[in-house]
C-alpha cells in the first residue's frame, strides 16, 4: 500500500487539476500540428500549450486500479481542456448568429443552434473541432507519460522493467465530439456525448465512480445503438443535489472501508462521491447486447479536483 501512496502523492503534486494550468511552454512536440487556417486554435494555441498535461476539474480523474486479469491498471479521464472550450463557445456563437440571420424554426430558447455541414462554417468548426480531438488525446498522452515515470521513480525495484508505451499501446476512447458515419444505409452526423463508440471489436472503457469497478470492454457493434455504449456509470442525481442531499462522513466510510485513496475532502466534493452515480453494475448488465468486459477492474487510488482549491476560470 506504500507504494500507491507514493504514487498518488507524486501524481498529486506532479499533474496540475481544476483550472490550474503549468506557467511554463510544455513543448510542440506534445500537442499536436496545426495543419490549414484553424483561427480559433492558432489563437489559443499559446495557451494550449501551458494547458497540455494537466488534468482539469468535474469528472475528470487519474486511477490507479487492480485489474481481474492481475495486473494494475492506471485510467485517465481528461479533455481538450479549455481550448475545447474556447471552440464550442466560439462556433455557438457564430451558429446562433446564422440562426438568427435565416430565421431557423428551432426556438432560440431550446439553445440547438446548428451549423450547416456544406458551410463554410460548418466545415471549418469540423475541422477546429478535430483538432481538440486530437489534442485531448495528446494531453491524455503526456499525463499517462508522467504518472509512468512516478511509478518508475519509486526507490525499491518492485516495479517491472518495461511499460507499454503511452502513445502506441494504451487504450483510447473519446466522448463529446461528432463526426460523419453510416447507419442504416445512410450517412449521418452522430454525436456522442454521454456514449462512446462501440464498433465490433473496438476496445473501450467504462468506468464507474472513484469507489466502484470500471470495466475494459470489447464492442459488438450493435446497429440499433448507432455502435455506441455508455460513457460510463452515469449521474445519479445532479451536482447540487449531490453535495445537498448526501453526507460527507458516510461516503468517506464508503471509500476508507474499501480501502480507496480517494479525493473526497469536503462537502463541496460530494458530486464525485459514489452516491451521486448509478450502480455500474447495473448499468453493465443493461448495456450486455453492446459490449463483452474484458476486464474488471476494482479502484486502489483516485486523484480528482479538491473543490476549495478550485481558482478562478483562465
Amino acid at each position: 500500500m506504500k507504494l500507491f501512496f507514493y504514487i498518488i502523492d507524486g501524481i498529486r503534486r506532479n499533474i496540475l487539476v481544476g483550472y490550474k494550468h503549468h506557467k511554463e511552454p510544455q513543448g510542440a512536440e506534445n500537442i499536436p500540428e496545426i495543419k490549414g487556417s484553424l483561427p480559433i486554435v492558432e489563437r489559443e494555441y499559446e495557451s494550449a500549450l501551458c494547458q497540455v498535461g494537466t488534468l482539469g476539474g468535474g469528472n475528470h480523474f487519474i486511477e490507479l486500479q487492480k485489474g481481474s486479469d492481475g495486473h494494475i491498471w492506471i485510467m485517465l479521464h481528461s479533455g481538450s481542456r479549455n481550448l475545447g472550450t474556447k471552440v464550442a463557445d466560439h462556433y455557438d456563437k457564430v451558429a446562433k448568429n446564422i440562426n438568427k440571420y435565416w430565421y431557423s424554426v428551432v426556438p432560440v430558447k431550446h439553445d440547438l443552434a446548428f451549423l450547416p455541414i456544406d458551410s463554410d462554417e460548418g466545415k471549418l468548426y469540423m475541422k477546429e473541432m478535430q483538432y481538440c480531438v486530437d489534442f485531448a488525446l495528446a494531453n491524455r498522452q503526456l499525463m499517462m507519460t508522467r504518472v509512468i515515470d512516478i511509478f518508475k521513480s519509486y526507490p525499491t525495484k518492485v516495479l517491472p522493467s518495461e511499460w507499454v508505451n503511452a502513445e502506441k499501446d494504451m487504450i483510447n476512447i473519446a466522448h463529446n465530439y461528432a463526426a460523419m458515419e453510416n447507419h442504416f444505409g445512410e450517412n449521418v452526423m452522430v454525436h456522442r456525448k454521454g456514449a462512446t463508440k462501440a464498433t465490433e471489436g473496438l476496445m473501450g472503457i467504462i468506468p464507474g465512480s472513484q469507489g466502484s469497478s470500471s470495466y475494459i470492454v470489447k464492442s459488438k457493434g450493435n446497429r440499433d445503438s448507432f455502435k455506441s455504449c455508455s460513457h460510463g456509470a452515469g449521474r445519479a442525481m445532479g451536482r447540487k443535489d449531490a453535495t445537498r442531499k448526501l453526507n460527507l462522513e458516510e461516503e468517506q466510510k464508503r471509500l476508507d472501508d474499501m480501502g480507496v485513496i480517494h479525493s473526497l475532502k469536503t462537502k463541496e466534493d460530494l458530486d464525485e462521491s459514489i452516491g451521486a452515480y448509478k450502480d455500474i453494475d447495473v448499468v453493465m448488465a443493461n448495456q450486455s447486447d453492446l459490449v463483452d468486459i474484458e476486464v474488471s477492474l476494482r479502484p486502489l487510488g483516485a486523484v480528482k479536483e479538491k473543490k476549495e482549491k478550485r481558482k478562478k476560470r483562465w
